[in-house]
């Protein structure tokens, strides 16, 4: 007997309230390792009506004008505008940071840490910054590794936010995007529902009342995002296909000044849109050494490949960690009934071909010189419409550069 669900995922663009708050604390990290690779950060960012704040702790040689940076990076959002309640110029910014305490901080060795490689022994010494679960997942759905909902999801709030700057000059910058697939035996078959919210100006051209307006975006949305967001798939939006936009009425007041805003309030929309289990620890602001960040990177590492060497359709991987030890205290391989060998050999495949002691997924997937090697725009890159399955950027930990090797093990068991 076949069965048949919905699943649902959202996303959230750039101007959203939580999302401000990722990205300046990204911008902070991307600022810092700059200029000191081995900077420690944990910066903390809230924002409300006219306000910013800045804070956490940060030990860094780096010299930063906190101020700045968090102008230019709202202003870069697109908050120009008094009238939007948030600007860049007039919104007020505090900053409040301290040092990361010397009890954290013991348990990572800064000496060792400056070579570009180090020993078995050293990454051995060099522990976790902290302790704590992390997940990593991926599945053939899509071409990208990542649970249809939450790509199209993602697909639809950045062709939003580019319609925003380029086309509809109503449109204002928060905003927010769902869809629910419909799936059968674990396989997308259809679109039900497509949810867009976006923020817009009071009035727009000459509609003349509330539902004019409404109308008018709806029919804009529709020709601008949807249309060209599903011209290049195979599922696309039918005839009992929902299509809902701003379902209040109407959406003038938004960003902070219609909602305070936190750093690492969204990490569900900046994993797998709930298709997958999130260890609960939030990315943005935080430096590799933070296991939070780094290992949920090389779990992802870990599945994209063992998906695209054919070993299973769905991997999820989680670790553990002690704070201070360097070695997993847990790995735990789960493939929902989808592997080709057994669990039990995926996971010895992982323990032999994956770095997973913290220092050495900073040193494999060069954590702490992407910003330096990319202008110093880098870990903001992806504060806003996820950390994973990004076809637009060249993340490291999406690479599936592993996948010609472990597919060596398919070919031995079917040969067996």
């Amino acid at each position: 007997m076949s069965r048949r669900y919905l699943f649902t995922s959202e996303s959230v663009t750039e101007g959203h309230p939580d999302k401000i708050c990722d990205q300046i604390s990204d911008s902070i990290l991307d600022a810092l390792l700059t200029q000191d690779p081995l900077s420690r950060v944990a910066a903390e960012v809230v924002v409300n009506t006219g306000l910013v704040l800045v804070t956490g702790e940060i030990t860094s040689k780096a010299q930063v004008n906190y101020v700045d940076l968090v102008r230019k990076k709202i202003a870069e959002i697109g908050y120009v505008h008094a009238e939007n309640g948030f600007s860049a110029d007039s919104c007020s910014v505090l900053v409040a940071l301290d040092e990361q305490s010397s009890d954290i901080a013991q348990g990572v060795t800064e000496a060792q840490e400056q070579r570009a490689k180090l020993s078995d022994d050293e990454l051995d010494r060099i522990g976790a910054g902290d302790q704590g679960i992390m997940f990593g997942f991926a599945c053939n759905e899509t071409p990208e590794l990542m649970p249809m909902p939450i790509s199209l999801a993602h697909r639809m709030s950045r062709q939003l936010t580019t319609v925003r700057k380029e086309q509809l000059s109503y449109l204002r910058p928060d905003g927010k995007t769902q869809v629910s697939v419909r799936y059968e035996d674990g396989k997308p078959t259809g679109i039900d529902t497509i949810l867009i919210s976006t923020q817009h100006t009071e009035t727009i051209g000459d509609c003349s009342d509330d539902t004019e307006v409404q109308k008018k975006i709806k029919e804009d949305l529709w020709e601008t995002v949807v249309s060209p967001v599903f011209a290049d798939l195979e599922i696309k939006p039918d005839d009992n296909t929902r299509f809902l936009v701003n379902p209040t009425g109407k959406f003038v007041i938004g960003g902070p000044q219609g909602d305070s805003g936190l750093t690492g309030r969204k990490i569900i929309v900046d994993t797998y849109g709930g298709y997958s289990r999130h260890g609960g620890g939030a990315f943005s602001g935080k430096d590799p050494t933070k296991v939070d960040r780094s290992a949920s990177y090389a779990c992802r590492y870990v599945a994209n490949n063992i998906v695209a060497a054919g070993l299973a359709d769905k991997c999820e991987v989680q670790v553990s960690y002690a704070i201070g030890v360097a070695r997993p205290t847990s790995i735990f391989i789960e493939t929902f009934g989808t592997a080709k060998i057994e669990e039990e050999k995926l996971l010895q495949i992982v323990r032999e071909h994956f770095e997973l002691r913290p220092a050495g997924i900073i040193q494999t997937l060069n954590l702490r010189n992407l910003p330096q090697e990319n202008n110093g725009c880098f870990y903001q890159n992806v504060a806003a419409y996820g950390h994973f399955g990004r076809i637009d950027l060249d993340l490291p930990w999406e690479k599936t550069d592993k996948a010609a090797q472990l597919k060596e093990y398919l070919l031995s068991s079917s040969a067996v």
